[in-house]
């Protein structure tokens, strides 16, 4: 085994610890290579890639990268720390269980340890596939999976509440299917309720990710953690809150001429050594 498999197995078995943790795993998104390094600076054990803030650095939506696109940042995200790092890989780039299977291997071959799949049928307006056919995706995803030779982390996800389903019978009906198919990581965006997570933490066994990140349905860590989720993500809002810190910069600069932001920015120093530190955590 070559040292660079050696160490994407080490790290896929530690990504896969983290779910078993007394607390839940924050799983922050970066969207770049200073990103990632900041993130790790600042003591997280683990990154993911969001699909839409990877979509959003080469200017275009959210679903409109390329396979071959996300999985070149991922790699580049990989490459940027010694985290485990999992990937929002939308629904396969394929409708056909071979095609996410085929997806699957070409992430742990970008050196990823983990994915999602969800049952989103891209089209638009957006729908989820039939459940058959969602189904037999995650179990062909599954699948390349288990043929890796390390502990490749699979995440279903259930898309209901932004497909126009917003049934919560049905998504916790999906839930349990993807778990039946050998599923690693169970998710279901945009559940309303802190009763509707706790309800979909109930219904599975196996680890939950509740993402953070939707007005309003966005709940404290303390209460996600008491709701049973043991992940939690943030999709684009690191990105947007970014962002949203540049369009305010901007807009002070063009309608204002005044740089008050330079007394609220890290310094270039400071920021710096949040890129190359080597001691994580500070």
């Amino acid at each position: 085994m070559s040292a660079v498999r050696a160490a994407q197995k080490d790290k896929a078995a530690a990504f896969r610890a983290l779910h078993e943790g007394p607390r839940a795993l924050l799983i922050p998104n970066p969207w770049d290579i200073g990103s990632a390094r900041v993130l790790a600076s600042l003591g997280f054990q683990a990154l993911a890639t969001s699909s839409g803030a990877s979509a959003c650095v080469f200017g275009r939506h959210d679903g409109e990268l390329s396979r071959d696109e996300a999985l070149e940042q991922a790699q580049a995200i990989v490459a940027a720390t010694d985290l485990p790092v999992s990937a929002d890989l939308e629904r396969g780039w394929g409708d056909a269980p071979e095609a996410v299977a085929e997806t699957v291997r070409l992430a742990a071959e970008a050196g990823l340890v983990g994915c999602s799949i969800e049952d989103t049928a891209g089209h638009h307006p957006q729908s989820q596939y039939a459940f058959d056919l969602a189904v037999a995706r995650i179990e062909a995803a599954v699948a390349a999976a288990r043929s890796l030779g390390f502990a490749f982390t699979l995440t279903a996800r259930a898309e209901n509440f932004v497909c126009g389903n917003p049934d919560l019978d049905d998504t916790i009906h999906r839930l349990q299917a993807y778990e039946r198919a050998g599923a690693d990581v169970l998710f279901a965006i945009g559940l309303p309720s802190l009763d509707a997570v706790r309800k979909v933490c109930a219904a599975v066994s196996r680890p939950v990710n509740f993402m953070a990140g939707v007005p309003g349905h966005s709940f404290s860590v303390a209460e996600l953690e008491s709701a049973g989720v043991k992940r939690i993500s943030f999709g684009t809002s690191l990105y947007r809150s970014a962002m949203s810190a540049f369009v305010s910069t901007a807009r002070e600069i063009r309608e204002t001429g005044q740089f008050g932001y330079i007394d609220r920015s890290l310094a270039r120093l400071a920021l710096n050594d949040l890129i190359t530190n080597t001691n994580p955590g500070v």
